[in-house]
């Protein structure tokens, strides 16, 4: 698979959008869609946008009063398409941007202080900008991801950011396994970028953010999130190798299949150590094999060195390394128009993700159940990070309905569905 150029490790300009390499994709139920964003005339989801634009540039004069010369900026969630817990093992993942976004707007306050209000929290925190840092206090941990770009963007531009005030918004699930973090950081990095007038290489934003996340949050998250979000292209997935941070677009577009997304409306933190765990897992198994990590083991390395290993890193590093020979076997399908392939490799992806990396729960191996069952799904799985959030199903457009009111009716929980069109990722917002 040949990569885009666009790398981490380099301090290369960012290439224009006609630049982007696009994957090889044949003609056939998903058609090759026109790189240039649609006119709003052409996209449904454009007046929906317009009015959370307007809803949180009201909000701002609610919070702060004069609404004047505002800047702003948004950032997309995503869903996984296939792909699961590689990313921090130098893996292959599959993600695309979602129609759903973090909203940020504001402006400079002419003094040294950082006020934020978050509409979806209910709550502010105020900080200096000459002196950021982590805060402790439990009612105000939501504002770690938001203290942690600012610092380094900081670091970064140079000199200390100007007060301002900002004001922010989500229509992304929180914990619903869609990367709403993720979606918060790189919008609040896009925003500075426009505050300051000061840019950022693509790459270096999401890396920052990446960063941002580790060390305010506490979350120890691979490169996915924040890569999807900064790097997103409407129109198309794409697939990323995390070790090498490159990528490759792959357009995806169709009348005929539908991937559907699922909340399953049960929430996860994943803070709470049981992702740390299964890090480390990953990284003893690596080790005791005598890899840098597990993308460079094969099935026949774990077989040969599993007397090495506990039971659970045993199990842990065979999901990863099986997710990577799926990730690159789901592209190769997807480009080739095999979509039952595609299918099952999510339907496997979603086996190995619940028995031997154990991060699904009851309500979403009921999901994926009843989605199978159902006449025109091709393959079901959970997305996301897991202990709850959602699924994403790949199924036959004329069984959307049918498959919604299947898990209406005998879903022990309340479901909620979200149709996946790959969309824009960050983006300033003219105000």
């Amino acid at each position: 698979m040949v990569m885009s150029k666009q790398t981490a490790r380099r301090s290369t300009t960012r290439m224009p959008r006609k630049q982007l390499i696009t994957a090889p994709v044949s003609r056939g139920v998903f058609a090759q869609v026109a790189r240039q964003v649609p006119k709003s005339s052409q996209n449904p989801s454009t007046n929906r946008m317009e009015t959370f634009i307007t809803e949180c540039s009201k909000g701002f004069a609610t919070e702060f009063g004069d609404s004047s010369n505002l800047i702003g900026s948004a950032a997309p969630g995503r869903v996984n398409l296939i792909g699961e817990h590689t990313d921090y093992n130098e893996g292959f993942v599959f993600p695309m941007c979602l129609p759903m976004y973090t909203v940020c707007v504001g402006k400079a306050n002419n003094s040294d202080m950082i006020n934020i209000y978050s509409h979806t929290m209910k709550q502010k925190s105020c900080f200096p900008s000459a002196v950021i840092s982590k805060t402790d206090s439990e009612s105000e941990s939501w504002s770690n991801y938001i203290r942690g770009v600012c610092f380094l963007f900081a670091d970064k531009y140079g000199k200390c950011l100007p007060g301002f005030d900002l004001y922010l918004d989500t229509k992304v699930p929180l914990g619903g396994g869609l990367s709403s973090s993720a979606s918060l950081e790189v919008a609040v990095a896009t925003f500075l970028e426009e505050l300051t007038e000061f840019k950022l290489e693509t790459r270096e934003k999401a890396l920052l953010s990446q960063s941002a996340e580790h060390k305010f949050a506490g979350v120890p998250c691979g490169i996915m999130d924040q890569w999807i979000s900064a790097h997103g292209i409407k129109g198309s997935a794409l697939i990323l190798d995390c070790r090498t941070c490159t990528h490759e677009l792959v357009p995806i577009n169709s009348t005929e299949l539908v991937f559907l997304v699922t909340n399953s409306n049960v929430k996860h933190a994943l803070v709470g150590g049981e992702y740390s765990k299964r890090r480390d897992s990953c990284y003893s198994a690596s080790e005791k094999i005598g890899t840098k990590s597990l993308r460079e083991v094969t099935m026949k390395q774990i077989q040969e060195n599993a007397s090495k290993l506990t039971e659970i890193e045993l199990k842990r590093a065979r999901h990863v390394v099986g997710e990577n020979d799926r990730t690159t076997g789901a592209a190769k399908a997807l480009q080739a128009n095999q979509f039952e392939a595609f299918g099952s490799l999510m339907n496997q992806s979603h086996d190995s993700l619940r028995d031997d990396y154990e991060v699904s729960c009851p309500e979403l191996d009921e999901l994926v159940e009843i989605a199978r069952s159902v006449p025109g799904v091709l393959g079901s799985r959970m997305t996301g990070g897991g202990f709850g959030g959602c699924t994403v199903t790949l199924v036959k457009a004329d069984a959307v309905e049918t498959l919604k009111e299947k898990i209406n009716s005998t879903y022990s929980g309340k479901a909620t569905f979200y149709t996946a069109t790959a969309s824009q990722g960050a983006h300033s917002i003219k105000l």
